[in-house]
């Protein structure tokens, strides 16, 4: 049995071990373990909201784990208390995840005013873990100051990771190839900045002209908040140059938002968000576990597969079973 009240009580603590238990037990799918987690959220969700959210992606050897762990030390610096939530990539083959991120960040995990969680992201869609949301309530409700999701990298839903944070930082590299190809349109939609790292030694020029490029191709889409233009910066995360300047556009955006109401406003959708995507998961989760569903989704997905019947023939006889 889980004690429950005594959890609660060891996170508002800020107790790591509790901390590191309460995770655990909201990204687990057992029953039993999904109901205790619900009545713990219930617990701590008057403690939460004071939290800077901040979400992190970036193309791969970007830089991200670099990143992170030289802004952490920079806020640990500043006196505040330092989450990350590290989404692992699951493998599409075993669904298992290396969660190396505490390597990657030696420096960052060893300072006891840091809590760094890496989890799988399950296949889960952009990349952000299924539970990632009460993570960062858990984390909030501990006392932590600012909540970093760093998430597996560039994908086609990025929309994912700016649903659940209050600033979305896009981390980028010059010199790489045809930087403005390679971004998508949705990314620079939903940015609230765009940072060109590894800005040193001889790639400080080259990631000066990739901020020009970006600071153009910026003024072609128009940013999901009217009050907020997305600044463009350069950086070096390994001579941990330029993390007062990113601390200094998340305090300004968070200002700027807070005082048009609109980052109240961002947090009550995000909310409405996050529970149709529950509901959603709910329905699917029950209707596919039902006995007469699996014997028939058995029976269909050989012929499917073998060719013998279509997927939409197949997808409406078993829909038939929910009287859609």
């Amino acid at each position: 049995m889980i004690d429950v009240d005594a959890l609660a009580d060891g996170v508002r603590r800020g107790d790591r071990r509790m901390l590191a238990k309460a995770i655990t037990l909201v990204e687990s799918t057992r029953i039993d373990h999904q109901e205790a987690a619900q009545r713990l959220l219930e617990l701590l969700l008057p403690a939460t909201g004071n939290a800077v959210r901040v979400g992190i992606t970036g193309v791969p050897g970007v830089g991200k784990s670099t990143f992170i762990e030289a802004f952490g030390l920079y806020l640990i610096g500043r006196g505040k208390r330092v989450a990350v939530l590290a989404v692992d990539p699951s493998s599409a083959r075993t669904g298992g995840s290396i969660l190396g991120d505490k390597t990657r960040m030696a420096r960052l995990s060893a300072a006891p005013e840091a809590f760094i969680r890496p989890s799988p992201s399950g296949g889960s869609l952009g990349g952000v873990a299924r539970r990632t949301r009460e993570g960062m309530l858990v984390c909030e409700a501990a006392g932590y100051d600012a909540v970093i999701v760093e998430t597996v990298g560039v994908g086609q839903s990025e929309v994912a990771v700016s649903s659940m944070v209050d600033f979305f930082l896009v981390l980028m590299l010059a010199g790489a190839g045809d930087e403005l190809q390679g971004i998508k349109k949705g990314i620079l939609e939903i940015a609230d900045a765009l940072a060109i790292n590894k800005a040193d030694g001889d790639n400080v020029a080259l990631a000066q002209q990739a901020a020009s490029q970006y600071i153009a191709a910026l003024n072609l889409f128009r940013h999901t908040s009217p009050t907020w233009d997305p600044p463009v910066v350069t950086l070096s995360a390994l001579e941990m140059r330029g993390m007062d300047r990113i601390w200094e556009i998340i305090t300004d955006h968070r200002e700027k938002l807070g005082a048009t109401g609109e980052l109240a406003a961002k947090r009550r959708e995000q909310q409405r968000v996050w529970f149709w995507n529950v509901l959603e998961d709910g329905i699917r989760a029950r209707f596919l576990g039902r006995p007469d569903v699996r014997a028939e989704i058995q029976e269909l997905e050989p012929a499917v597969a073998e060719g013998r019947t279509s997927p939409t023939a197949a997808a409406r006889r078993i829909l038939k079973l929910a009287d859609f």
